[in-house]
């Protein structure tokens, strides 16, 4: 059978086994999925066994994503915009390298919880990996503005300029994208909060005007648990009126990647039901 797997440091953790192997399932598919977890300095290495062992596609978590986009032969738009990959196909002796995280927080957002981004205004907290590779798909969507806030207001701007020369982007997308620190963030409502940020992971929160919550307010972290994130007490505490984790996102950008392997898009409800049953 066709083989995959996920590959991280730690990998332990990982859903993705589950995730994939419900939606083969599903689809009809023969598959095997597996969980590889190589140390850091053998990264490159644990690729080519996998690939030489007839692999057919990785998908890629932290802290490898950077360097699967380095190693790719081809890159898509989405990869290229956000400087890394969480999708490895191997195909015609090439590395394929794609990045299905903002499509999944689009589609978590849009389908399955029916938020509008569309001239609405969007924070966006964070401006590490998990920032990066959803800033394209958002821009996609036509926000009136998007905020990118993080702690140290040079890695925001540094993203904002990659994304400019990068040619990846329409610059027309770009017009509505601000960048600041989290301390100069404007004091007004926002439609939809994004925590991008792993504050959630920690127990902590991002310092934010009170401000950009409210009525209204649909806040989401892509941190998910049992019960809610810091982040998302704190929306809850501030008059939010839509509350959401990363677990829809989880879900949804692993769909992407099954498609893009098996050329079938499998159904994500049941599967998101049956981890969120499982989380609670």
């Amino acid at each position: 059978m066709d083989r995959y797997a996920v590959m991280g440091h730690p990998v332990s953790h990982s859903r993705s086994p589950q995730i994939h192997a419900l939606f083969a399932k599903a689809t009809g598919q023969e598959m095997v999925y597996e969980r590889i977890g190589p140390e850091p300095d053998q990264f490159e290495a644990a690729v080519a066994k996998f690939r030489d062992e007839g692999g057919k596609g990785l998908n890629i978590t932290l802290p490898f994503k950077e360097r699967a986009f380095a190693l790719a032969d081809v890159q898509s738009v989405r990869a290229k915009a956000a400087g890394a990959a969480n999708t490895l196909t191997f195909r015609d002796g090439r590395i394929l390298a794609d990045n299905t995280d903002g499509v999944g927080l689009v589609r978590d957002l849009v389908q399955n919880h029916c938020i509008q981004l569309k001239q609405k205004n969007v924070l966006l907290l964070g401006a590490g990996g998990a920032a990066r590779g959803v800033i394209v798909p958002l821009l996609a969507e036509r926000p009136t503005r998007l905020i990118i806030a993080n702690r140290t207001p040079a890695r925001a701007f540094a993203i904002l300029e990659a994304l400019i020369t990068s040619g990846a982007v329409p610059q027309e997308y770009l017009q509505c994208c601000q960048v600041c620190g989290l301390d100069a963030i404007p004091g007004v409502h926002f439609d939809v909060v994004i925590n991008a940020t792993s504050s959630s992971l920690t127990g902590a929160v991002p310092e934010v005007p009170e401000a950009v919550f409210g009525p209204g307010t649909s806040a989401y972290d892509m941190v998910y648990g049992k019960g809610l994130t810091p982040f998302l007490r704190l929306a809850q505490a501030r008059g939010a009126t839509f509350l959401a984790d990363g677990l829809g996102m989880l879900v949804e950008q692993a769909a992407e990647s099954f498609y893009i392997w098996r050329h079938v898009f499998p159904p994500t409800g049941p599967v998101l039901q049956q981890l969120r049953t499982e989380l609670e």
